[in-house]
């Protein structure tokens, strides 16, 4: 019967992606998709896309590295200081 027990419930937490977690710059969960679309194997584990994006993430930076994703809101603002004269 509804109306019994406690009211309300536990708020729920914000969703935290798998990259984020395991400190990542490469998309943990498209990997595991790709792993899983690709017929690579019958069954996919847990582990394995996020070893290969950290993988993938070292490949590409010791590569050449990726140009930083940083908005320009973010990014320390640029003081001009007027040039002393002697």
């Amino acid at each position: 019967m509804s109306g019994r027990g406690k009211t309300g419930g536990k708020a729920r937490a914000k969703a935290k992606s798998r990259s984020s977690r395991a400190g990542l710059q490469f998309p943990v969960g498209r990997v595991h998709r790709l792993l899983r679309k690709g017929n690579y194997a019958e069954r996919v584990g847990a582990g394995a896309p996020v070893y290969l994006a950290a993988l993938l993430g070292g490949v590409t930076i010791a590569q050449g590295g990726v140009l930083p994703n940083i908005q320009a809101v973010l990014l320390p603002k640029k003081t001009e200081k007027p040039a002393k004269s002697k």
